[in-house]
């Protein structure tokens, strides 16, 4: 017996003792997908210009070298990614990183620009999902897109969110797996306005005119909507707020998208997950880390990551929670980035998944909650590391801290080679 099996069974007999089935937790553990974002992999920069400068909002810090320069590139690093993340995962691909056939403009990106996305989704078994890009184009200098006063700017993002819905529905036609397109806009003030409710007005009057179009391949296309507290050159008012989204969603039922960086610093969306999931029926999550503001920092084991995955998983909700993640840091390798991000967010799962939560809900009830105090507290102590090693070696990834090896690699091999 190697000693990580040795060590894998005696967790398993702590976990036992609780009655805690870690192989069960196992299995369900690879049956979660954790949609990575494309972004992370070239600074959203996307591939429809590669002279444009990232405006609305979005900044991505750092200049490691080697990031991808095509769609072929990133393919690639995501190659490495998934190889180096035990599991089964997603793509979440925004609007601008088609292959393009020339330079292209927001507006000309049509389905079957993505037909090489799905021939290698399908290859790797993965399922997509989908973004328009509201921002680094010249009709969103202005700061407003869906929620402009200008006529010609809102009729423009119109256009391409309902365009991006197509090819939502055509991704997940092709992929005979549902895409969730995720709307997001910038659209806000630097400094505190006088009328806020006009924007609101024409920002749901524009999302109606999205929503209600129709598209080829509607059972394929699930729609989100996005909402955020502040961004940069909008740190004052956005229209499209936590309030104005939950509402919209609540009465359209369309699925809310919670980023853990769009709140205030002190703020965690893990106790908005059971109160939205009463109103809408389903949520995505943008799991990102923000420091100080939305700076969307590469995921790490927090307690703020841990207590979203506790409130999926105690309140048995995964098949009505999407999670995916945010982050975008240039100042590290990208492939470790994303890598890191997902399996920290994969261990605070196994970690919920490990919890004995009918003797935990059996104390709470009975009002014991000294006894709930303790047994959380202890849980803290029991042998978690085991038992993700033993998922990991289960997945055929790198157990432990061995998947930099990979990394180096293809830095040395590949990325150098980028310039």
């Amino acid at each position: 017996m190697t000693r990580l099996s040795q060590s894998y069974q005696l967790a398993q007999e702590q976990y036992a003792a609780l009655g805690v089935d870690t192989d069960a937790a196992l299995q369900t553990l690879a049956t979660i997908p954790i949609s990575l974002h494309c972004w992370q992999g070239d600074d959203v920069a996307g591939f429809e210009d590669p002279d444009r400068g990232l405006s609305g909002g979005i900044m991505a810090t750092g200049n490691y070298p080697g990031k991808a320069r095509n769609a072929d590139e990133l393919r690639a690093d995501l190659d490495v990614a998934y190889s180096l993340i035990p599991g089964t995962h997603r793509l979440n691909l925004h609007a601008i990183y088609g292959d393009s056939d020339g330079k292209m403009d927001r507006n000309d990106w049509r389905p079957h620009h993505f037909d090489r996305w799905i021939d290698w989704a399908w290859a790797n078994d993965h399922g997509i999902d989908f973004n328009p890009s509201c921002f680094s184009h010249p009709m969103a200098e202005g700061g407003f897109t869906l929620a402009s006063l200008d006529e010609t700017v809102r009729a423009f993002w119109i256009e391409h969110c309902i365009n991006s819905r197509e090819i939502g529905g055509y991704i997940g036609k092709q992929l005979d797996n549902p895409c969730i397109n995720n709307v997001w806009i910038p659209d806000g003030y630097k400094d505190t306005p006088v009328d806020r409710l006009r924007h609101r007005e024409l920002l749901k009057e524009s999302l109606d005119e999205v929503f209600s179009a129709e598209i080829s391949h509607p059972d394929f296309n699930r729609d989100a909507v996005e909402c955020k507290l502040f961004g940069i050159g909008s740190e004052s008012y956005v229209v499209g707020s936590h309030e104005f989204y939950m509402g919209y969603a609540i009465q359209n039922q369309t699925l809310l998208t919670l980023d853990a960086g769009h709140f205030h610093p002190t703020e965690t969306i893990a106790d908005k997950i059971s109160s939205t999931l009463l109103y809408v029926p389903e949520l995505l999550l943008h799991v990102s880390r923000g420091v100080r503001w939305d700076s969307d920092h590469v995921v790490t084991l927090t307690d703020d990551l841990q207590a979203i995955m506790q409130e999926i998983v105690r309140h048995v909700a995964l098949d009505r929670v999407h999670i995916g993640l945010d982050f975008f840091d240039a100042s590290i390798n990208r492939i470790a980035a994303w890598t890191i991000g997902t399996r920290n967010a994969l261990k605070a799962l196994l970690m919920a998944l490990l919890e004995p939560i009918d003797t935990l809900r059996e104390l709470e009830a009975a009002g014991d909650w000294t006894a709930r105090l303790a047994l959380l507290e202890e849980l803290k102590m029991l042998p978690f590391g085991a038992v993700w090693d033993a998922y990991c070696a289960q997945q055929n990834t790198p157990v432990g801290y061995q998947f930099m090896q990979a990394i180096r690699h293809h830095e040395q091999t590949v990325l150098a080679q980028r310039g």
